[in-house]
């Protein structure tokens, strides 16, 4: 169990490590090939030591990986701007959000699918501007007008991804709670139950409401998300989030458990098609 950013070092160390030893490469001749000490090599693969995006690039031509995928989520996780030279969005929100949720956003940014249990607030992605309002307020008390406004800025910048080429695929499990809970007053909650609504008819959203009947399930310990990564499984991640920060479980055995966490849920949830008609049924009683 590890913070962030300890976490995307020793992936991303264990993936060069990967393509190196495919690459027929020892240690030592790949430093030589790009001119530097074995030893800044182990270091790297080892995640004993941070590594520039200049670097990763370095040895991503070395060991001949052209996959322009797999070379942009990998220097992205070394800190790299975008395809396009362009820092992340978050960038520009340094001084305000938290390393822990940077690591987040830049995750989810790369994440080709997510997969989430929701045990008490509608998941970020998915929230109004008034709900994402009301719920950061209660979460923080006393916030400023000005940081809870950025605060709400990020959350919704957050939510392009669904509509980004190709979008990022999400599969959410809503305990019945989350629907029931009025956050933000009667009308907030109407338009955030819309919203759900909208949502889950969207090709790339799969929604699954838990209903209370469902009794005591594998879930109750709390939320959790999943991502998921296109090019290579071996950066699969598990979030979960505490109070003042994030923890991340990188371990194949911690993976596995969750997942099959996640499926078990899945079947003892409704329907997609359901729990849309569940939502749409409580949005009509709001």
């Amino acid at each position: 169990m590890q913070h962030g950013p300890a976490v995307r070092r020793r992936k991303l160390g264990a993936e060069l490590r990967a393509l190196r030893s495919s690459a027929g490469l020892t240690s030592g001749e790949a430093a030589r090939l790009v001119g530097w000490h074995q030893s800044k090599v182990s270091r790297i693969e080892t995640g004993t030591s941070g590594v520039k995006p200049t670097d990763v690039r370095l040895l991503l031509d070395a060991y001949g990986v052209t996959d322009a995928q797999l070379r942009e989520l990998l220097m992205m996780l070394a800190g790299a701007e975008d395809s396009d030279g362009r820092h992340h969005w978050w960038h520009a929100y340094r001084g305000v959000l938290p390393p822990t949720y940077r690591d987040f956003i830049s995750l989810e940014s790369q994440a080709g699918a997510m997969r989430t249990l929701e045990t008490t607030v509608v998941p970020g992605l998915l929230q109004t501007p008034e709900y994402a309002r009301a719920v950061t307020r209660a979460a923080v008390e006393g916030l400023p007008e000005d940081r809870l406004d950025t605060l709400v800025e990020v959350r919704l910048a957050r939510q392009d991804v669904l509509r980004a080429d190709p979008p990022l695929e999400l599969s959410a499990v809503l305990d019945e709670a989350v629907l029931r809970r009025e956050v933000g007053g009667p009308g907030v909650m109407a338009r955030q139950l819309e919203r759900l609504v909208e949502a889950a008819r969207l090709p790339q959203v799969r929604l699954q409401v838990l209903p209370f009947a469902a009794g005591a399930h594998i879930g109750v310990t709390g939320p959790f998300v999943i991502f998921s990564f296109s090019s290579t499984s071996d950066l699969d991640v598990v979030v979960l989030d505490h109070l003042t920060s994030s923890l991340y479980l990188e371990r194949k055995e911690d993976l596995q458990a969750y997942t099959e966490a996640f499926n078990a849920l899945q079947i003892h949830a409704l329907s997609p098609e359901d729990s849309l008609d569940f939502i749409a049924g409580t949005a009509a009683g709001a």
